[in-house]
C-alpha cells in the first residue's frame, strides 16, 4: 500500500472516530453534575488546606471562624514559616537559617541538600552585593567541603562561583542565579521542608485537583462532545461544538 493510501486510510479512521463521538447536551451534563454529591465539609477542608499550605494565616483564621473548619496544624506556625520564606525571598539567608533552627533544628540537620542550597543562596547574595573576597572565602570554607562529598553540590558550587568570572553578570551563562526566581526557588524548598517536618503536605491539594480536571477533560475529549470548562477562573461550562 502506498504512503498516499495509508494517509487516506488514517484520515478516514479519524473522521469515523469524530463522527462516532457521543454528544452530551448541557441539560444532560448538568443533571450528571447534580447527581454527584460533595459534602460542604470536604470543600471547606480543601479550602483550609490551600490557605494553610500557601501561608495565608489571616485568611485561614477568618475562614476557621466562619466555617468552623479546624486546620490540621497550629496557625501560629504559619506565621513563623512565612517569616522564614520572606527572609529568603528578601535575600536575608542568615536570618532565615536562624529562624529555621529556632522552629526545628532537625530540619537542616536531616536535610543536607536544603542546607547546601541555603548556603549557596548566601554565596549568591554576597556576589550580588559585590563582596568578592568574602564570597570566595565563604565558598572555600563552607561550600567546598560539601562539594567534595557530593558531586551534584560541587557542580552547583562551580556554577555559582562562575558568576565571579564575568564583569557583566546579567549577560553571563549562569546569570539566572541572580534572578529573583532563584530566591523564590530556594524559599519554596525551605517552605516545603518545614511543612514536611510538621507532617503536612508540602503542596496544596487544590492545584492537583485542577490538574486532574484538565487531564480528565482531555481524555474525555477523545470520546465525547460535552460542556467543558475552558476557563478555570470562572469554571463556566461552554456548550460542545458538534
Amino acid at each position: 500500500m502506498s504512503l498516499f493510501w495509508i494517509v487516506v486510510h488514517q484520515l478516514a479512521e479519524i473522521e469515523a472516530m469524530a463522527a462516532s463521538k457521543k454528544v452530551i447536551t448541557r441539560e444532560e451534563w448538568e443533571k450528571k453534575l447534580k447527581d454527584v454529591k460533595i459534602r460542604k465539609e470536604d470543600m471547606n477542608k480543601l479550602v483550609m488546606n490551600f490557605l494553610v499550605t500557601e501561608g495565608y494565616v489571616d485568611a485561614a483564621e477568618k475562614f476557621r471562624k466562619e466555617s468552623g473548619t479546624e486546620p490540621d496544624i497550629d496557625l501560629a506556625t504559619i506565621t513563623e514559616r512565612m517569616a522564614v520564606k520572606k527572609a529568603v525571598q528578601c535575600g536575608n539567608v542568615e536570618d532565615a537559617i536562624e529562624k529555621v533552627n529556632d522552629l526545628n533544628p532537625e530540619i537542616l540537620d536531616t536535610n543536607p541538600q536544603l542546607f547546601f542550597h541555603l548556603q549557596q543562596q548566601r554565596l549568591i547574595e554576597l556576589i550580588r552585593n559585590g563582596k568578592v573576597e568574602e564570597a570566595l572565602e565563604f565558598a572555600q570554607e563552607e561550600l567546598a567541603p560539601r562539594g567534595e562529598e557530593n558531586q551534584s553540590f560541587l557542580e552547583e558550587l562551580e556554577r555559582t562561583v562562575a558568576l565571579l568570572a564575568f564583569e557583566d553578570v546579567n549577560n553571563c551563562p549562569v546569570g539566572e542565579l541572580l534572578d529573583i526566581s532563584q530566591r523564590l526557588k530556594t524559599a519554596s524548598e525551605v517552605n516545603a521542608a518545614i511543612l514536611t517536618s510538621q507532617s503536612h503536605e508540602k503542596d496544596p491539594k487544590l492545584p492537583s485537583l485542577l490538574k486532574m480536571l484538565l487531564w480528565a477533560q482531555n481524555q474525555l475529549d477523545e470520546k465525547a462532545a460535552y460542556p467543558r470548562i475552558n476557563d478555570l477562573s470562572t469554571a463556566k461550562l461552554e456548550d460542545p461544538t458538534v
